[in-house]
């Protein structure tokens, strides 16, 4: 027997299903948490968690932050964001599908894996590339995990994740952001933006291996 089955871990984006019961429930590979004061991001090509860069200015990510494994954000991605924006420029990031994770409780560190419920989500543009993120609740957390719908969510905290994510590449003194946020979204879109970007997924990096 091959002893070395088994011994080596799974690349959180490409060893990692999302789940059976995708998307009304998602496995979520979490990269940095509220608490940090520099960016973590998952190096693609290992696997491994690395220092990306400090955060540029005091404000956080207000939630756990992470991706969707086994997803991917090409065409088809870029296609509903194109549809829903009126903007006929966009194409997909490139990158796997992000995640943001409501939870009330504090958690020390990223580079874990957990289980959430998507609620809704944020149209991002990023440039001329589409950069959706999901927005979800850790399952079972005891003050978020009933929501199901993004209504349910608190407007202050929705707002704060916008505003984060509308400014954490702007630079001071620079006449344009490069990101904007067009569109907060509905659990059933945030369920379509999942699904195509699975598809996607499939497309880039399935096509051709047997089923």
């Amino acid at each position: 027997m091959d002893r070395s089955i088994g011994q080596f871990r799974a690349h959180p984006w490409h060893g990692v299903p999302l789940g059976d019961r995708a998307p009304e429930q998602v496995t979520c590979y979490i990269e940095i948490t509220p608490s940090e004061t520099v960016k973590y991001e998952l190096d693609k090509a290992t696997g491994l968690l690395m220092l990306d860069r400090p955060q540029r200015f005091s404000n956080f990510c207000p939630t756990l932050y992470g991706l969707l494994p086994r997803t991917y954000c090409g065409t088809s991605v870029a296609e509903l964001s194109a549809e829903r924006t009126g903007r006929t420029a966009i194409e997909g990031d490139h990158d796997p599908l992000d995640v943001c994770v409501l939870t009330e409780r504090p958690v020390s560190h990223g580079d874990i894996l957990l289980q959430a419920i998507p609620i809704g989500g944020l149209r991002m543009i990023d440039g001329n590339e589409a950069d959706d993120k999901v927005v979800a609740v850790l399952l079972g957390d005891s003050a978020y995990g009933s929501f199901r719908e993004i209504a349910d969510c608190p407007r202050p905290l929705l707002s704060r994740l916008v505003h984060y994510f509308e400014t954490y590449k702007y630079a001071p003194g620079a006449h344009e952001r490069p990101c904007e946020v067009t569109h907060v979204y509905g659990r059933e879109e945030a369920y379509d933006v999942i699904r195509r970007a699975q598809a996607d997924y499939r497309a880039q990096f399935l096509t051709g291996q047997p089923a």
